[in-house]
């Protein structure tokens, strides 16, 4: 099917509802139920990028840019920009061991309940097959159907796939190479890979000014909803430049496809986005390396990575400790928010060890503790406690020194958890939230239980909730749990 049978083919589907491309309809549109409750998933950084390993995943980008790391780095390395491109790295994009079992496998026993690879990064080459151009693993590099293996795989397992396109970012993701006129960028031969980045030269950052042409709006549509269609995805993850006001059309229409299309199959789907691209209650905010200091009613997102310094695999990632992710993970649900945590396999397919490490041990806590993850809703507050969260994006790498007094809150039923964030060496719990004043709880307390434990500690509920544990557990860096049960 070409680009003008497609797009007939969306306003088709669009004329028959029940969602219409009007804000008023796509925010009828309801947040699913096992993205309220599952909290936890992964994301996947992997491409053609990790083959150099090197700076970021916009090599890609950084390589045509002169004078920088990357493109020192590239030429001295692989040779001039006229006889090694980035496209040269594509043969060597083997994924000669790439196990999409044993991937689904590591991520379930991380405990994650959704999984979104990136389908397409700003580069432009494709994750999964493709009828719209050649430029995909299915027809290059690896030559499999990346995205439709993990599908099988991750379904089989019943995790929920979703798929990230940053498709619309390679409007001017290659436009450094304007300055390199011998570059392979600037060869008409490669423009479906490359995109429009050989005329645009201006600023891309102001949301009304340089506008995306016409033609790649309407390409960016039928590429996006023909992901929709083969691989029926129940999140569509979109980075941040769909914000530039011209989007708006074109964001409206893709939305209106996707949930129609969903009714059609009986599946409760997402949309992610950042910095209002849709409208307030229309998709699922979400925050890059980031998160808020207060609950909205709304469920939002947080996606960070393993790596402070980057989303895909590079030769000495900085990498986080696990505690650092769960605490975050922690704080995030206590705002009725989920987490999107990032990995970055090597370019043969294995994860490395790091990142691997990582998984697990979140999925050790999360065998002990998940039930105060799962399935929760917010409390009346998110916590208490000195130590401050900044909220916004790119927040998430700020050190937090949090203290036995930091303590954030879910509930299920008519139980309370309060996550205590830092464990007191002498055991000893204070909890103002939960003392007998009753503005915040009505209730009484019929039993607190240590979750990982069989113990149920003593207490005494005064101007604060005290809890006496003793030295039952060693203090360590990862949260620990208490359940409390209230009649």
């Amino acid at each position: 099917m070409d680009k003008k049978e497609y797009l007939k083919k969306i306003d088709e589907v669009n004329s028959r509802g029940p969602y219409t491309d009007t804000w008023d309809s796509l925010c009828e549109h309801p947040t699913p139920v096992w993205y309220e409750k599952g909290k936890f998933g992964i994301f996947i950084h992997w491409g053609v990028y990790s083959v150099p390993a090197f700076g970021n995943e916009w090599y890609p980008r950084n390589m045509y840019k002169k004078g920088t790391a990357e493109n020192l780095h590239h030429v001295k390395k692989y040779g001039t920009l006229d006889k090694f491109g980035y496209k040269d790295f594509i043969p060597m994009f083997k994924a000669e061991k790439f196990d999409p079992s044993q991937w689904a496998e590591l991520f379930q026993e991380a405990g994650a309940q959704f999984v979104v690879p990136v389908a397409e990064h700003h580069d432009g080459f494709k994750m999964y097959a493709s009828e719209l151009g050649c430029w995909n693993s299915a027809q290059m590099g690896p030559k499999r159907d990346v995205l439709g293996e993990l599908k099988t795989e991750i379904e089989g397992r019943n995790m929920v796939l979703g798929a990230s396109t940053h498709r619309a970012e390679n409007y001017w993701f290659f436009n450094g190479a304007r300055e390199i006129p011998e570059a392979d960028v600037n060869n008409p031969e490669y423009a479906a890979l490359y995109g429009a980045a050989a005329g645009i030269t201006r600023d891309h950052t102001n949301i009304y000014d340089n506008p995306p042409s016409e033609e790649h709006m309407e390409t960016w549509l039928v590429h996006t909803c023909e992901l929709v269609d083969r691989y029926r995805p129940k999140l569509i993850f979109f980075d941040w430049w769909i914000q530039q006001y011209a989007w708006k059309p074109y964001l409206k229409r893709f939305a209106a496809y996707y949930y129609n299309r969903a009714e059609e199959w009986g599946v409760q789907v997402a949309i992610d986005a950042k910095f209002d691209a849709y409208v307030h209650g229309s998709a699922v905010k979400d925050l890059e390396r980031g998160q808020l200091d207060h609950i909205t009613p709304d469920l939002w997102q947080n996606d960070t990575s393993v790596a402070r310094n980057s989303w895909g695999y590079t030769e000495g990632n900085d990498y986080k400790k696990p505690s650092d992710i769960v605490l975050d993970l922690v704080d995030v649900v206590s705002k009725n928010g989920a987490l999107l945590l990032n990995i970055g396999p090597k370019s043969d397919g294995t994860i490395p060890d790091e990142d691997t490490h990582i998984l697990r041990e979140i999925g050790k806590w999360m065998k002990v503790n998940g039930e105060a993850i799962y399935g929760t809703k917010y409390w009346k507050v998110f916590g208490e406690g000195p130590t401050v969260v900044p909220e916004g994006h790119f927040t998430d790498t700020y050190e937090k020194k949090f203290t036995s007094e930091d303590i954030r809150f879910t509930s299920k039923g008519n139980h309370i958890y309060a996550i205590v964030l830092h464990w007191p060496e002498d055991g000893g719990i204070h909890i103002k939230s939960l003392g007998n004043d009753m503005k915040l709880l009505k209730s009484s307390i019929r039993d607190i239980e240590l979750l990982g434990t069989e113990l149920h500690p003593t207490f005494d509920r005064t101007e604060t909730l005290k809890i006496f544990c003793g030295k039952v557990i060693e203090p360590g860096d990862m949260p620990v749990v208490l359940k409390i049960t209230i009649d």
